[in-house]
């Protein structure tokens, strides 16, 4: 039936979803226009939170490159590509090779979303080497799992509310992990996903003579350049393993101090740090991790160009009054039982206008806090709602998809249909573990 049913998903996607590009102009507009009609903005007004706004997620933009150059060139290290390759080999058909995939992004964006969005693509690219397997849903499976992280060890929502001093510390306290992460409910939902996301993906696979296939050839970086007779001081230090070493290693003992002497957890910038510093080391010598860089960086075109777009949208949707409006509507009817539900999907239509879990919160808490007071509802169950929300659509909306796309060399149509299918399947897991676990 699943097999059936993505058939015309993917056809409907692959004729209608525009390029990534296209799709944050149209939803600039839409925006801009909705500000305007709903919340009684004026033109200057609209255009002038959208140009203030414009470069607000530079920082953010930036990390997000190297997320994807970073692990491109980690992956592309000698160790890790035969490692990769071992763990490829497990895979038995193309079956084992959707379901590895999925276990494995699943397992690592629980761990950290940015961590679990290289993982899962470079991993993928590893298994179409070996197995003959639907390339679009192979990439697909593998993004699919990417919608644990907000309930997993580096959510933002909860490790916000479990911050001393957060922004809503005098309404609501201190809420630790216990309470969010680790609770029954929360545990239940990533488990049932963890059994029904790859099962899905699995019995989605199409007939081989459905299936799209791309050449392996085409998936091999660029043989490194052979090493000719050093003739210049320059290019002695290009091949010095010592030189790499020297600053690489003192890298990884800055790492070993923020995790066991200091205690420090996984955020991006410690991703970021991990993936640069382990690849310079594996790389052994400066040339062979540039030759690496100089493929990482063609893929980056997407992020550099739609985070600022995005950054607008969202500056327009808080400013306006927007995206509390929006969640206002939703939780107006809402009871006891059904407010995680309806802040749930408030939440899921809210991201695809503002795709930031953190910045989220700081919209729809002011909207959800009060509800939840007022009806008696566990204020933690609530916020968790609105972490699986903000996780939820992003089976929909292609911004967090982008390095994983560049990554692969595929397109947002490629494999949008199957996450399509995803997308209704995971809801009714999630909905009905925060209403009723």
């Amino acid at each position: 039936m699943l097999k059936a049913l993505s058939r015309p998903a993917v056809k409907l996607v692959e004729r209608y979803l525009p390029d990534p590009y296209i799709f944050v102009l149209l939803l600039t507009l839409i925006a801009a226009v909705a500000a305007i009609a709903v919340e009684r903005q004026t033109p200057l007004a609209v255009m002038r939170m959208w140009g203030d706004g414009f470069w607000s997620l530079l920082t953010f933009s930036m990390q997000m490159l190297l997320v994807l150059v970073t692990g491109f060139m980690l992956a592309s290290s000698p160790p890790v590509k035969k490692l990769l390759q071992r763990l490829a080999a497990l895979a038995k058909g193309p079956g084992g090779a959707i379901l590895l995939v999925t276990y494995v992004s699943l397992a690592a964006s629980w761990i950290n979303w940015g961590f679990g969005l290289v993982v899962g693509a470079l991993f993928a690219k590893e298994l179409a080497r070996l197995v003959k397997v639907d390339y679009r849903l192979l990439v697909a499976s593998a993004y699919s799992g990417f919608v644990v992280w907000h309930g997993g060890l580096a959510g933002s929502i909860p490790l916000t509310i479990a911050t001393d001093g957060h922004f809503s510390a005098d309404q609501i306290g201190v809420i630790g992990t216990g309470s969010t992460i680790f609770a029954f409910f929360n545990i239940a939902i990533v488990a049932c996903l963890f059994i029904t996301i790859p099962l899905v993906n699995r019995l989605m696979l199409p007939d081989e003579k459905e299936s799209v296939y791309v050449d392996p050839k085409l998936l091999e970086e660029d043989a490194p350049e052979s090493q000719s007779r050093i003739r210049r001081p320059a290019e002695r230090l290009e091949n010095s393993v010592i030189l790499a070493w020297l600053v690489g290693i003192p890298g990884l003992i800055y790492l070993l101090d923020h995790f066991v002497l200091r205690g420090g957890g996984l955020n991006l910038n410690i991703v970021n740090f991990l993936f640069l510093f382990l690849a310079i080391v594996l790389h052994r010598t400066p040339r062979s991790l540039l030759i690496s860089l100089n493929e990482a960086i063609k893929g980056g075109a997407g992020i550099v160009i739609q985070f600022p777009f995005y950054a607008g949208i969202m500056a327009i949707m808080v400013q306006s009054g927007l995206a509390a409006t929006m969640s206002e509507a939703l939780v107006s009817f809402a009871t006891e039982t059904s407010l995680p539900f309806w802040s749930f999907i408030s939440a899921g239509i809210v991201n695809l206008f503002v795709p930031s879990g953190g910045g989220q919160w700081a919209v729809q808490a002011p909207v959800m806090l009060p509800a939840a007071e007022a009806l008696g509802v566990d204020i933690s169950r609530v916020a968790m709602a609105v972490a699986w929300g903000d996780a939820w659509t992003n089976l929909l909306q292609p911004f967090w998809a982008l390095p994983v796309l560049a990554i692969a060399g595929l397109k947002a149509k490629d494999i949008m249909g199957f996450c399509l299918i995803q997308l209704f399947i995971t809801g009714a897991v999630i909905a009905v573990g925060l209403t009723w676990f």
